[in-house]
């Protein structure tokens, strides 16, 4: 980490993927690329500056719940955040092949948080929902977060259907909220 923030010094807190040669690259989108710094932090780049205000602007909102990952600090085109340790839910059902109740459950926590912070866009990618060591629930990639307005998980369910999941996932949600599935029962995905 002390040597992350010598380079944000020298750089006036611009960093570029260059700069970061010498720490693993856990992944790389249209948006940036993100790097691990320390076993509990990771910095996100960004291509856009403007991308990396609207997803600064959605963390510091969301720091009051636990399904946001922790926000450390920041540049003009970087933020330093919670690593989280884990893997995703696209991963999680490739790995065990079914959609138990508890993580349908904290699905809906997620869900149900992002709402409670206030958020517009209350849904998000199965690859964007991360599951830590003790199967706590994260949500990344929150650059829509407030220019999206969406209160049906469309994208969730899109994402849960393609890898098969989607009618387990109703049947769960059929259980715990009656009200919750009769309203998402009537969207057509595709």
């Amino acid at each position: 980490m002390n040597d992350f923030n010598k380079i944000a010094a020298k750089n006036n807190g611009k960093i570029t993927i260059q700069d970061l040669s010498g720490f693993t690259m856990l992944g790389k989108g249209a948006d940036g690329s993100v790097f691990q710094l320390t076993p509990v932090k990771c910095v996100k780049v960004f291509v856009n500056e403007e991308t990396q205000k609207r997803e600064l602007n959605a963390l510091q909102i969301g720091q009051s719940s636990s399904v946001i990952p922790r926000l450390y600090e920041y540049g003009s085109n970087y933020i330093v955040m919670e690593l989280v340790n884990g893997g995703n839910l696209k991963a999680y059902l490739k790995k065990e092949k079914q959609l138990p109740k508890p993580i349908v459950l904290k699905i809906l926590f997620m869900l149900e948080e992002l709402k409670r912070i206030g958020f517009t866009r209350l849904d998000t990618e199965v690859r964007h929902i991360f599951f830590n060591e003790l199967e706590e629930i994260k949500v990344i990639d929150h650059k829509r977060a407030f220019t999206t307005n969406r209160s049906v998980p469309t994208k969730l369910f899109t994402g849960l259907k393609k890898l098969g999941y989607l009618e387990e996932f109703l049947s769960h949600v059929k259980e715990i909220n009656p009200s919750l599935y009769r309203e998402w029962k009537k969207i057509e995905i595709k």
